[in-house]
């Protein structure tokens, strides 16, 4: 016997994409944005590529406030800089507790409702993608759920935790728009690589209860993020000799279209967030001194939110994160602005 109470069937991702669908306009705005984005991760397109946003998307209002802002700042900054909002729905605990995004719990005050989520995630996507053209990131945190947004994602992330994973792996390799897959939170980037390979080529597996055939995702791809040591002390990966030796790896690795994410939080800021600004200058350094490594580092996730700082479920300060600590929006522009004039 199995120690579970199944409580209900879930409606199936074709049926919820037929009760809040896109439009043709809007289908078509995520089709620009993922040309656009494919000519950054193929070379063809030398602008910085940038996914910011909160650590978790807690409630539409803020989160599409917060993104409102960011159009503003795209325009301004479009010659040189690519931005991929983040909409994080899942999130992964270290333990199993706490929030665990909107998915599990649209009003975070309230009990889990997991049909409440997937139509609340769903919804939320289009709205920014309507609100303001963007097409955004999320994370795969569950493989089987990512048909509820296939059609609307821009960047999809496959966190430290899952990148040993083989579902998580075979989906990668059905998915269209670029997967970057983050080196393991015990740093060997040997998984991360074979993570890479796994996802850049068929496969055939079962998914959602089908036999599938994969094609393979040419633009999956590295996101350094730090790791830590076995006394728990978080250890940067993104120094210039980091950089070097993963481009040496994507070197004799054979992989298709070599490409680097620089995650400035994490590990690799010590979860200090006002430290992401500096982490993100020095990859700028490391990029201008070596052009194999401008050419594979391709832009940063940045973690940001409206207020800086964290609180705690309830806290009732608008736009503070509810998990890891960000940075606010005034240290959001400025960053921006500096990567636009120094990219």
């Amino acid at each position: 016997m199995m120690n579970m109470i199944f409580e209900r069937k879930l409606t199936i991702p074709k049926e919820v994409k037929e009760m809040y669908p896109l439009t043709a306009e809007l289908k078509a705005a995520v089709a620009a944005r993922a040309a656009e984005i494919e000519a950054i991760f193929t070379g063809k397109d030398d602008r910085l590529v940038l996914i910011i946003g909160p650590c978790s998307a807690d409630r539409d209002d803020s989160v599409l406030e917060y993104i409102s802002r960011l159009r503003e700042v795209q325009e301004k900054v479009k010659d040189n800089i690519y931005i991929i909002p983040r909409i994080y729905t899942n999130k992964p605990r270290t333990t199993g507790d706490g929030y665990k995004g909107m998915l599990h719990q649209p009003d975070p005050s309230a009990k889990p409702d997991m049909f409440k989520g997937i139509v609340a995630i769903r919804e939320l996507h289009i709205k920014a993608l309507r609100e303001t053209g963007f097409s955004c990131a999320d994370e795969m945190l569950y493989p089987e759920n990512h048909r509820y947004l296939d059609d609307v994602l821009a960047y999809v992330a496959v966190g430290a935790r899952s990148v040993e994973d083989q579902q998580h792996r075979l989906t990668a390799s059905g998915v269209a728009e670029p997967v970057g897959m983050k080196n393991p939170t015990g740093g060997d980037i040997s998984v991360m690589m074979n993570s890479i390979t796994a996802a850049q080529h068929k496969h055939t597996f079962i998914y959602r209860g089908w036999e599938v055939h994969s094609q393979g995702n040419p633009l999956a791809h590295a996101i350094l993020r730090g790791y830590v040591n076995k006394h728990g002390q978080s250890i940067p990966n993104y120094h210039y000799e980091d950089l070097y030796h993963l481009n040496e790896a994507y070197a004799a690795s054979g992989l298709q279209n070599p490409a680097c994410i620089v995650d400035t939080n994490h590990a690799n800021s010590g979860k200090q967030p006002f430290e992401q600004h500096r982490i993100a200058m020095e990859v700028l350094g490391s990029r201008s001194y070596n052009a194999d490594i401008k050419k594979l580092v391709k832009g940063f996730m940045i973690e940001s939110y409206l207020v800086d700082g964290a609180q705690k479920i309830g806290g009732g300060v608008y736009g503070q994160s509810i998990t890891d600590p960000c940075i606010g929006w005034e240290k959001t522009e400025r960053l921006i602005y500096d990567l636009a004039e120094k990219a």
